[in-house]
């Protein structure tokens, strides 16, 4: 298994880990295969998006904190932070990437974005990968 950090700054943020993950590859050696990441956090996600227009991320943000307002006097959970459990379970806490070549098959403006809802903190992401031996199936 492998894995890298991400520092986060603030108590929702959407971060681009496109080069930790090109880091991360070169690291294993990887060249085709599958790459998969992983979220060990309940309060932090993963999320694939669109890279080019930082309002993108930044609407996620919005958007999210309407549906899922920080207070709500309806929550039980007791740390206070049952909108940053909601999120990442929106999110989800995994995804796989198809590698060729030794880098993420991504559409033209995606990356991949780590999506943290109880920082600040520093986070983890595992990954595990898997070597396609080009056995032609």
């Amino acid at each position: 298994m492998y894995r890298f950090t991400v520092p986060t700054n603030s108590r929702c943020q959407f971060i681009n880990i496109d080069r930790q993950i090109q880091t991360l590859l070169r690291e294993c050696g990887l060249q085709k295969g599958l790459l998969h990441l992983h979220v060990p956090h309940t309060t932090a996600g993963i999320t694939i998006n669109e890279n080019a227009d930082p309002d993108v991320p930044r609407d996620m943000e919005l958007v999210l904190d309407r549906m899922v307002p920080w207070h709500d006097p309806a929550y039980r959970h007791g740390e206070g932070n049952t909108a940053a459990h909601v999120k990442a379970s929106m999110m989800g806490a995994g995804c796989t990437l198809i590698i060729e070549q030794g880098k993420p098959c991504l559409g033209v403006w995606q990356s991949v974005f780590f999506c943290e809802f109880d920082g600040p903190r520093n986070r983890e992401v595992w990954a595990t990968v898997a070597a396609d031996e080009g056995s032609g199936q």
